[in-house]
């Protein structure tokens, strides 16, 4: 078993290998035409900078690992489907049957396999990739200007003891400096305490460093004293102390199914403190968690192509197969996260119910074969 498990694992990563490299080629191919539109392009404040060949070409090398996250699962589907049904075609997978891989052992074999690529996704889409994606990010703000999410920014919210704080970010700079930040403090019963609006503000240790600020008081106790209750300050400088780490800030403007999932759970635990809506947030979460995990339901669809009896010839028709249903899994695993999301479902299910039908039905498709054959 260790040779005959030896001999089906070297075929089927070095044709998940082969697979992911085709499909990296094409993509990164699509990438670069369309990043070749944007050569020369330069900011007012740095205009001496231009979006140069070798900006786009690290560019494109920074997408990758998020590239190989994405297609690891369609890659594994391909692979060993096409590994099973030419092993089927030449009546290998018969020798191999007769030889003692029973049914429950070919899975189980295979099955170990898919364990070592849900920890190899894992570790690309949790560690990797969101750390390349967001220097990727960083690097195209450069001759973009910053990072933004529409014209109005995000929205942030935060309690401190009996106050409640809307925070309004206009945009992130590539050095992670925030621009155009806007503070609101309001009491436990909605009534507006002062208003901040800076310039500038860099994320430190204790708190956010604001620089040109112009602050707003509102007291109403100066109305006994015929005085103004609004105080207008102008601060040079003004530390404002905040939980609001710069991780939360990249999930609510970057995308959060690109962040680690160590940052998606503590941004969710700052939305649910604040009692703002985390709906969103939390089937990304479930979906991170559940999509290397896809890698295992890949294999076990894969496995009843190894029962079918087929001619080598028709070894491309099973592939091709192969490659819709995993196509259909992906569109069902999307759609059900958009729907989930408008309807409110209980996150963990919208985000792991594709999975579970496959599953259900691979499992189904290979017992049947077994029975019959």
């Amino acid at each position: 078993m260790r040779t005959l498990r030896r001999y089906l694992y070297g075929e089927i990563v070095r044709s998940i290998g082969f697979v992911l490299l085709a499909f990296l080629t094409l993509f990164v191919f699509f990438d670069l035409v369309e990043e070749l539109n944007d050569l020369g392009r330069s900011t007012s404040a740095t205009p001496e900078l231009k979006y140069a060949l070798h900006h786009v070409l690290m560019y494109l090398g920074l997408q990758l690992p998020t590239r190989i996250y994405e297609l690891l699962p369609m890659a594994v589907l391909i692979g060993t489907v096409w590994v099973l049904a030419r092993l089927a075609s030449t009546s290998e997978f018969t020798i191999l049957r007769t030889s003692g891989l029973g049914p429950w052992r070919a899975l189980r074999t295979l099955l170990g396999l898919g364990l070592g690529t849900v920890v190899l996704t894992f570790s690309v889409g949790d560690y990797l990739a969101p750390w390349a994606s967001q220097q990727a990010q960083l690097l195209k703000a450069q001759f973009e200007g910053r990072i933004s999410q529409g014209a109005t920014g995000v929205w942030l919210k935060e309690r401190q003891g009996e106050r409640h704080f809307s925070i309004n970010i206009g945009a992130m700079n590539p050095d992670r400096s925030l621009e155009n930040i806007r503070i609101f403090e309001f009491t436990n019963e909605g009534a507006l305490v002062s208003t901040a609006r800076a310039s500038q503000g860099v994320i430190a240790p204790k708190g956010w460093l604001l620089s040109d600020v112009q602050r707003r008081e509102f007291q109403a106790g100066r109305l006994k004293n015929n005085s103004s209750p609004l105080v207008v300050s102008h601060l040079s400088e003004w530390t404002w102390p905040t939980d609001i780490t710069a991780e939360m800030i990249a999930v609510a403007l970057l995308q959060p199914e690109r962040m680690r999932t160590v940052d998606l759970f503590g941004y969710i635990q700052h939305l649910n403190n604040n009692e703002q809506s985390a709906q969103r947030y939390e089937i990304e979460f479930w979906r991170k968690v559940f999509y290397p995990l896809s890698c295992l339901v890949m294999v076990v669809l894969a496995l009843p192509f190894a029962y079918l009896h087929t001619r080598a010839g028709g070894v491309a028709g099973y592939v091709f197969v192969g490659v819709m249903i995993g196509i259909s899994f992906f569109l069902l695993n999307n759609m059900f996260g958009f729907i989930g999301n408008l309807r409110q479902w209980t996150p963990w299910l919208a985000a792991g119910l594709p999975s579970m039908l496959y599953s259900l039905l691979s499992l189904s498709a290979f017992g049947w074969l077994v029975l019959r054959r």
